[in-house]
């Protein structure tokens, strides 16, 4: 048998075939590149609420509470706290935001154990009260690290992780489903 003779136009399909493989490859890589370096995010990757740049820290407090008694930060346990600290005389958007927080306390599941409720000031009687509340009395100094918390608006959330330090602040009128969102995978992530 005689081997093939040479194909000119078959090396140029080679050739073009392999600098377009070159090319698919380096050129994904380059796009992304362009993403990450420009601040672009997939929505799928943004949280609910605002991360505050830097983080406040509130690791030197050790919290005093309502019946007595004192909340320190305990990072071995791995604990996130959602902290509400409204104003005084808030009444029946301080019952919403309670029940609020209590349904997305228990739509945790078994993480549930790993996130604490602080409520800072008085907790509203008709509101229900679950094992993970921890009512903060009123004039505790962590209500001033947290910031803009004297909203007109109404009430913002935050979420301290398990260190002390103070990460997402959630306006007034937030999304109760967002927090849970982002508190689940923050969960995930210790």
């Amino acid at each position: 048998m005689d081997p093939k003779p040479f194909d000119p136009a078959q090396r140029r399909r080679g050739r073009w075939m392999l600098v377009g493989l070159f090319a698919l490859f380096f050129g994904t890589v380059f796009g992304a590149g362009i993403l990450r370096f420009s601040g672009w995010q997939p929505a799928t990757h943004k949280n609910h609420g605002v991360m505050l740049q830097p983080p406040v820290d509130a690791r030197d407090l050790s919290l005093s509470l309502a019946e007595g008694g004192r909340y320190d930060w305990t990072p071995a346990e791995r604990r996130w706290r959602i902290v509400a600290a409204p104003s005084p005389g808030c009444a029946q958007a301080c019952t919403a935001l309670a029940q609020d927080l209590d349904k997305v306390w228990q739509l945790f599941g078994h993480n549930a154990d790993e996130v604490d409720i602080l409520w800072i000031g008085d907790y509203p009687a008709d509101a229900p009260r679950h094992a993970a509340l921890r009512q903060v009395r009123a004039d505790d100094p962590l209500r001033a690290r947290l910031p803009q918390v004297d909203d007109a608006a109404g009430t913002p959330v935050y979420v301290i992780d398990p260190h002390g330090f103070i990460i997402l602040r959630y306006a007034p009128g937030f999304d109760p489903g967002g927090l849970r969102t982002d508190v689940s995978k923050l969960i995930k992530l210790i």
